[in-house]
């Protein structure tokens, strides 16, 4: 784990912290790794509280854990409200992720390591199978969670939801309290607190706090192998015309990061693969004439607001399609109230066991919108 403070104490974070925290700039190269070069009329020296809110990570020894506690029922009610859409109510789902909850027994407990990583058939390996440091545990949801708000738990809503999850995994009891104080003992529980080795040549190459052999060798002997490369490659088959759409479309499926951006399914693919020349132009003419009729506003805030993450327009993700809602509730009276109501304040039970999270962040004028959309058909 890269860790901010040793970059301060090496004496360069500090010159090219001060431009991406005051000037929104991600330098590379050798802006970064500036040691004590300064740059007249660019940006300030980052102030203490601006660096202290980049340095936020947390080691495997605890240090950068900042003081707080959570009890498992805090956690359990955090996780019913902002976890369990994608999670599950156990930590058991595995429609959006891999579970979280599964595959470890008591005897795991007793031996630091968990049996069922060695046997080829159990069908899944979940996060507290694979969980070494519980510090890798409690950094990842203080930074990421949930994903779609990441950084709005508060210190000790993060130590309840990581109690919470250790409590469904059966390694602390109902009424368990997790702390700064007690963690690192927690940490002994752990069913696969010696699942992890450093002894090989990767990071960090060696037990944690020895120094590094001189004579140690990379784990990938590494060799030329790109020669003699074909200068195009061939496609041996393409997606059949019939299944093309069979689960709608890709493209309004995929989640609104990174660079896999999905295929759109309901137009046809190109013929053949173009010669990497002619790829862009064809590509651009794939995707068709631009529509006459502008897309409407409200599929804008159904982007804006992430609901197309968990919904797509025609068809399912995680929840109902978007025009699947609407027929539901076609001819309905009062239906823009009620969907503005299940907007706001989420539920379960109507679409299946995975509950949907209330929206607090979202404007009740957006919201409004968002029903009226769906109320009149989602056109």
């Amino acid at each position: 784990m890269s860790s901010s403070r040793s970059r301060r104490a090496a004496g360069w974070l500090a010159p090219g912290l001060a431009s991406i925290v005051v000037l929104g700039w991600v330098f590379a190269g050798s802006h970064a790794l500036a040691q004590t070069t300064a740059y007249p009329g660019i940006g300030r020296t980052a102030t203490p509280a601006e660096v202290t809110a980049w340095d936020i990570d947390v080691r495997p020894d605890f240090r950068g854990l900042p003081p707080g506690r959570g009890s498992v029922a805090l956690g359990m009610e955090v996780w019913e409200a902002k976890c369990a859409s994608c999670h599950g109510i156990f930590g058991e789902s595995n429609e959006v992720f891999s579970p979280i909850i599964g595959g470890i027994a008591a005897a795991d407990q007793k031996t630091g390591r968990v049996a069922r990583l060695l046997d080829p058939g159990f069908p899944q390996r979940t996060t507290l199978m694979k969980l070494s440091s519980l510090s890798t545990l409690w950094d990842y949801i203080n930074r990421a969670m949930p994903w779609n708000a990441p950084k709005t738990l508060k210190t000790d809503e993060v130590y309840a939801v990581t109690a919470y999850i250790l409590n469904l995994g059966g390694i602390v009891p109902d009424g368990f309290v997790l702390s700064h104080d007690n963690i690192a003992e927690v940490q002994q529980r752990l069913p696969n607190r010696n699942g992890m080795t450093t002894a090989h040549a990767m990071w960090p190459g060696r037990p944690l706090g020895t120094p590094s052999p001189q004579n140690r060798r990379p784990d990938v002997q590494g060799s030329t192998c790109m020669t003699n490369c074909a200068a195009e490659p061939k496609v041996a088959s393409f997606l059949p015309d019939h299944a093309r759409n069979s689960h709608g479309n890709l493209a309004e499926q995929q989640r609104p990061v990174g660079a896999q951006v999905g295929a759109d399914t309901t137009r046809p693919p190109p013929a053949a693969l173009p010669p990497r020349s002619a790829r862009p132009a064809v590509v651009a003419a794939a995707a068709g004439p631009a529509s006459a009729t502008p897309p409407h506003p409200a599929r804008a805030l159904a982007q804006k607001h992430l609901c197309l993450a968990c919904h797509g327009v025609e068809n399912k993700v995680v929840g109902p399609g978007l025009r699947e809602i609407a027929r539901k509730h076609k001819g309905r009276a009062d239906a823009a109230d009620y969907l503005a109501q299940r907007i706001a304040n989420g539920g379960v039970g109507v679409w299946g066991p995975i509950p949907m999270p209330a929206q607090p962040q979202v404007p009740a004028a957006d919201i409004k919108a968002l029903a009226d959309w769906l109320a009149a058909g989602a056109p």
